[in-house]
């Protein structure tokens, strides 16, 4: 595929949509070796974890369920990380073969985590439009979910130029940024001092 901003987002909002669907795991309708199948399923995770938040902020859930919601959102953290890295690994070897310009400059955030913020929009921008629909708030609610809204919708044309300026600048050598792996440390049982002391 050829990597561009509007691209990236029609496959977000369509992962969104099949999602509520059925509130389940979609079918990813993409090649397993593509960049679009990393994103649809990027994005289908973050859509989970999304419900999963609103899950544990329920006044009514029993105690007993805190840890289980948490655990999950755990996994889901390092999921989402690891597919972010996987993305950055094959977006890192479209632009190998790109000679870096003396005075090019290094930008702090990798496309793989920038697109990640704009799959987390599209869930902002989809919810706010739902709140923005509904028949059984006033309309003080509902304007003011209005106005949220068209800041995420700007939110969006604007993080959709800045992938496409960055994916310009890499393709010319004028850009460059390196990866650098999360190393979350809390999901990992030699790292976690609450861990491995206990396993001790």
């Amino acid at each position: 595929m050829k990597l561009e901003s509007a691209k990236v987002v029609e496959i977000f909002k369509n992962s969104v949509s099949d999602w509520h669907k059925a509130e389940a795991l979609s079918p990813n309708p993409f090649p397993q070796s593509s960049l679009e199948f990393l994103f649809y399923q990027k994005n289908q995770i973050d859509t989970i974890q999304w419900h999963v938040e609103d899950e544990i902020r329920r006044p009514d859930l029993p105690d007993k369920d805190l840890v289980q919601f948490k655990r999950r959102i755990d996994a889901l953290n390092q999921e989402r990380t690891d597919l972010v890295e996987q993305i950055d690994d094959q977006i890192s070897a479209m632009y190998k073969s790109v000679e870096k310009k003396p005075n090019a400059r290094m930008n702090s955030e990798t496309p793989a985590w920038l697109i990640d913020r704009m799959s987390i929009l599209e869930l902002k921008i989809y919810h706010m439009k739902e709140q923005t629909e509904r028949k059984d708030v006033s309309p003080e609610h509902i304007q003011t979910c209005q106005n949220k809204l068209n800041v995420l919708l700007e939110q969006r044309t604007d993080l959709s130029k800045c992938l496409d300026e960055l994916l310009d600048d890499l393709s010319k050598g004028d850009k460059f940024y390196k990866v650098y792996r999360q190393m979350k440390m809390y999901n990992d049982k030699n790292l976690n001092p609450s861990l491995y002391t206990k396993q001790a």
